[in-house]
């Protein structure tokens, strides 16, 4: 892969880990939280969305033929993460719902391009 390419897709990359690591810190917060079993769904979108921005990550970086298709479902997860997240008033919750609706957004456009 040509150092280009890699350039062209920085920026995708960073949100993923950005939103990887954001859905990680919120797992760990939900566990000190003393409504943690209203938020079962909650957790475990938390749990995909992290998983797949980090599978995403590696395929787009590689250069995967499958790349696109597995942006595509990476912008489901993140859609459907966020829109959880974003029920909870609490701000980290909230935060959290902004950072993944934005990766869905980049992810859908990567996968349209």
């Amino acid at each position: 892969m040509s150092p280009h390419h890699m350039h062209h897709h920085h920026h995708i990359l960073k949100t993923l880990q950005e939103c990887e690591i954001t859905c990680e810190h919120m797992i760990t917060m939900i566990a000190k939280k003393p409504d943690i079993n209203m938020r079962t769904r909650q957790l475990l979108l938390l749990r995909d969305c992290a998983d797949i921005c980090t599978f995403t990550a590696k395929y787009i970086a590689r250069n995967s033929i499958f790349a696109k298709g597995i942006a595509s479902l990476c912008a489901t997860v993140c859609e459907n993460c966020g829109s959880e997240c974003s029920r909870f008033p609490d701000p980290e919750s909230q935060h959290c719902a902004t950072i993944c609706l934005s990766c869905a957004r980049e992810c859908k456009a990567f996968a349209m391009s």
